[in-house]
């Protein structure tokens, strides 16, 4: 969802201090794609370069891992990927860290979703597995919204027994999803986490899992440090993420909570700001950006 507001911070200079950067991560919505969800011109020239010279790129989103790995397939190779909003990452196929939700928690926050539907709230639940998304509703207009994020996914009769470890479980609400069904959650908010990541979205998932609590995992595993990391996000479940970078930055269009938490900003996601600043930071040879 985009906002209007005047930038605080700018993007800086090429300097000494981001020449070490090892570590680019990028949220996907609303960061990394344009609005109609396209990837950047210049992407995969960007990718090969940041390879040569040794910088790992890492996406981070709320979506599926095997959407992700579809999506970056001719390059991934040595990528991890911070799937599910930080519960499952993987590189190579072979999983980095996940954190389940008990079962009991999965089938709470399941009724809850009925309740709400039963109220009249136009809202369906995905309980996202790590090898496979499930979900009730059938209806067209909602799996639409599914397979968008979803590449693995299965109408079951009861979403809260699926065979699977789950990792999150995701509300989408046709209307407003920080008005009406993140509310209707609060109660899940003392003992988890409940997320509004994007305009229809809500995640819960554990209390330890988000997308910052993977990225400070990774750098320790890899001994990277924050202050040779760039991240870049947009909305309310990168906050976390944005915290474990010294190099962090909101787009323009990001959410005011967004703008305000990170040190930098970038342009829109519909200006190529993910491409325009990492290719203007680290000296890339790209011409057009």
């Amino acid at each position: 969802m985009p906002y209007s507001h005047a930038p605080h911070l700018t993007a800086p200079e090429p300097s000494a201090a981001c020449a070490d950067i090892r570590l680019v991560v990028t949220d996907m919505d609303g960061t990394l794609l344009d609005d109609d969800k396209r990837t950047p011109e210049g992407l995969w020239e960007v990718l090969a370069l940041l390879r040569e010279r040794g910088v790992l790129f890492s996406p981070a989103s709320g979506r599926q891992y095997a959407t992700l790995a579809r999506e970056f397939a001719a390059v991934a190779d040595g990528m991890v990927f911070i799937a599910e909003n930080g519960t499952y990452v993987v590189r190579d196929g072979e999983e980095l860290s996940s954190d389940p939700l008990a079962p009991d928690v999965v089938a709470e926050v399941v009724g809850a979703v009925r309740r709400l539907a039963a109220g009249g709230v136009d809202v369906g639940a995905v309980v996202c597995g790590k090898r496979s998304a499930y979900v009730e509703r059938a209806d067209e207009a909602f799996l639409a919204e599914v397979r968008r994020y979803y590449l693995r996914h299965q109408v079951v009769e009861d979403v809260a027994v699926v065979d699977d470890d789950v990792i999150k479980v995701a509300l989408f609400d046709f209307g407003a999803a920080e008005e009406t069904t993140a509310p209707a959650l609060a109660s899940f908010a003392d003992t988890h986490q409940v997320v509004v990541s994007g305009e229809h979205w809500v995640d819960v998932m554990n209390r330890t899992a988000n997308k910052g609590a993977a990225l400070r995992r990774l750098q320790r595993d890899l001994g990277i440090t924050p202050a040779q990391t760039m991240v870049f996000g947009d909305y309310l479940n990168d906050l976390e993420m944005l915290d474990a970078a010294d190099w962090s930055f909101a787009m323009a269009n990001a959410h005011p909570e967004v703008v305000r938490r990170a040190r930098h900003l970038a342009p829109s996601n519909n200006d190529n700001g993910v491409l325009r600043t990492v290719v203007r930071l680290l000296g890339l040879p790209v011409s057009g950006l």
